[in-house]
C-alpha cells in the first residue's frame, strides 16, 4: 500500500568511502532538507542544481558537516515525488548521523526497494524496468549487464505491450460480436480469429522459452566439475582460477564438500563448483559428500568431467560417462604430463559424447584451452536463436506467460469449436491479464512485495 509519508536512507553502499549520498523522497523531502542544511550562499537551491552548505543538527546548531546537496521536484524525479539527496563525505556514522537528523523531522528510515517501488507507483518505471535496476546492481558480467541496460532501456516491456495491445485487439473483436450481434457489421471469422489466437499464442511461447538463456545471462553459469577419486578436479579448479582455492593432496576423497567460486568466460560468469569423487565409499562423510555431488551435477548447467589419463579405464570412469549423458559440458583428461593409459578414443568406446581435451593441471597454459571450449559451450547456451535478443531472466516472467499461453491455447480452442464469443474473452481476458502483471500493468500487493523485497535500502 502506498502511503504519501517522506522516507529517507543511505543511497550509497555502508562503510568506509570517499562520498555518501542520503536520499529523502516524499511530500516533506524539501522541507526537511531545509531544516537540515545550509547553503554557504544567500542564492535559494534550485531543482537539480549541486550547492555546497553545511549539514547542522537543528536543535543544537552543531555542524556535521560540510556536503553538497540538491534536489528534485515531482513529477521530475527518480520517485515522481520531491526528492532532495545530500552528497556528504564517505563514513558510516557521518551518513548515519544525517539519516537521523532526517528522521528527527519527521522522514522515517525507507524500506528495501521503497525508492523504486514509489518510483513504479508513481509511473516512473514499470515493473520489468525496476526489476532491471535490481540486476544491473548484482551484474557479475558484461553479457548481464547488456541485458539489464536493455530491459531498463524498454526493449522487454514494449515487447510485452505489444503483445498485450494484439491480445486486446482480439478481446474487442470478440465484444463487438456480442455487442453488436443483430447488426449488419462485417467481423472477423472464428477461423479468423483462431487463426489470430494461435500466432499470438506461438509468440508468447517463443517468449517464454527464452527464460533458459536469460537466467543464465543474469545469474551466470554454473558449472560442476566431477570426476572419480583423485583424478584431479580440485587441482583444475585451482588451475581455472589461479590460486589454490581447493585443498589438493594425493589421498583420494579429500574433497568431502562442495567448493564454488567464479571466473569470467568470455562476457559471461561462470561459477565452478568442484565437486568430492564419485566413486563407492563406505565412509558415511565422504558418502554424503559424493551425494551432494550428485545434486550439483544435475541442478549444473553445464558439466566438466575430469578423466584421469595416467590410469586406465576403471568403473567408477563409467559411472562419470553415464552421469554426463545427454550434458553440456567438456569432458578433460587430466594428467598429460604423466604416462598415459587412458585415451579420448577409448572413451569415445565407451559412449562419452562430450567434446574432449587432453590437459595438465600444473601446466598453466592448458587453463587457456580449457577456456576457449568452455566459451564455446557458454555461446551455445546463450546465443538466441535469431536475430532477436530480448529475453526473460525471471521465475515470474515465465510462469506469466505460461500462464498467457495456456489461456490463449484454450481460448484457440475454443475458437476452433465455434464456441460463443463470451467462452472465448473469458481466456483472452486471462492472458491479458497474466502478461499485464510481468509489467505491472495488472499487479497486487503480493507481487510488489515479492519484486522490491529484493533491493537493498536505499534503491
Amino acid at each position: 500500500m502506498y502511503v504519501e509519508d517522506t522516507i529517507v536512507a543511505q543511497a550509497t553502499a555502508p562503510g568506509r568511502g570517499a562520498v555518501a549520498i542520503v536520499r529523502i523522497s516524499g511530500r516533506d523531502a524539501i522541507k526537511i532538507l531545509s531544516s537540515i542544511w545550509r547553503p554557504l550562499s544567500e542564492k535559494a537551491l534550485r531543482p537539480r542544481e549541486l550547492r555546497l552548505g553545511d549539514v547542522v543538527d537543528p536543535l543544537t546548531g552543531v555542524q556535521i558537516d560540510r556536503a553538497l546537496a540538491t534536489v528534485m521536484r515531482a513529477p521530475k524525479s527518480l520517485t515522481g515525488e520531491d526528492v532532495a539527496e545530500i552528497q556528504c563525505h564517505g563514513g558510516s556514522y557521518v551518513a548515519r548521523r544525517i539519516v537521523a537528523l532526517a528522521m528527527a523531522r519527521g522522514a522515517r528510515m525507507a524500506e528495501p526497494g521503497e525508492f523504486s517501488r514509489r518510483a513504479f507507483l508513481n509511473g516512473r518505471i514499470d515493473l520489468v524496468a525496476a526489476e532491471a535496476v535490481a540486476d544491473l546492481v548484482e551484474a557479475r558480467s558484461e553479457a548481464a549487464l547488456r541485458q539489464a541496460l536493455a530491459q531498463l532501456s524498454g526493449a522487454l516491456s514494449e515487447r510485452l505491450e505489444r503483445l498485450r495491445d494484439e491480445v486486446i485487439g482480439i478481446r474487442a473483436h470478440l465484444e463487438a460480436e456480442i455487442d453488436f450481434s443483430d447488426e449488419d457489421i462485417a467481423l472477423p471469422s472464428r477461423a479468423e480469429i483462431a487463426a489470430a489466437i494461435g500466432r499470438l499464442r506461438s509468440e508468447v511461447a517463443t517468449l517464454a522459452d527464452t527464460f533458459t538463456r536469460g537466467r543464465i545471462v543474469r545469474e551466470g553459469i554454473h558449472a560442476a566439475i566431477v570426476g572419480k577419486a583423485n583424478a584431479g578436479k580440485s587441482s583444475i579448479l585451482n588451475l581455472m582460477l589461479g590460486t589454490q582455492r581447493a585443498i589438493v593432496t594425493a589421498t583420494p576423497g579429500t574433497t568431502r564438500d562442495v567448493i564454488e567460486d567464479s571466473v569470467a568466460i568470455g562476457t559471461l560468469a561462470l561459477t565452478l563448483a568442484d565437486t568430492a569423487g564419485i566413486r563407492e565409499s563406505a565412509d558415511e562423510i565422504e558418502r554424503l559428500g559424493i551425494e551432494r555431488s550428485a545434486r550439483a551435477a544435475s541442478d549444473a548447467d553445464l558439466l566438466v568431467v575430469v578423466f584421469d589419463s595416467s590410469r586406465s579405464f576403471e568403473d567408477d570412469d563409467m559411472r562419470i560417462i553415464e552421469l554426463a549423458a545427454g550434458r553440456l559440458g567438456l569432458a578433460l583428461l587430466n594428467k598429460r604430463d604423466l604416462p598415459q593409459h587412458l585415451t579420448v578414443a577409448k572413451l569415445r568406446e565407451r559412449g562419452l559424447e562430450l567434446p574432449a581435451l587432453v590437459v595438465s593441471a600444473l601446466i598453466p597454459e592448458d587453463a587457456g584451452r580449457i577456456r576457449a571450449e568452455l566459451e564455446r559451450t557458454a555461446d551455445a547456451l546463450t546465443a538466441p536463436p535469431s536475430a532477436d535478443r530480448v529475453a526473460i531472466s525471471r521465475e515470474r516472467h515465465r510462469e506469466a506467460l505460461l500462464r498467457a499461453a495456456r489461456s490463449l491455447e484454450a481460448a484457440q480452442n475454443s475458437a476452433c469449436d465455434a464456441m460463443p464469443p463470451e467462452m472465448i474473452a473469458v481466456d483472452i481476458m486471462a492472458a491479458g491479464d497474466a502478461l499485464g502483471q510481468i509489467t505491472g500493468a495488472v499487479t497486487s500487493e503480493d507481487v510488489l512485495d515479492a519484486v522490491f523485497r529484493e533491493f537493498c535500502i536505499g534503491k
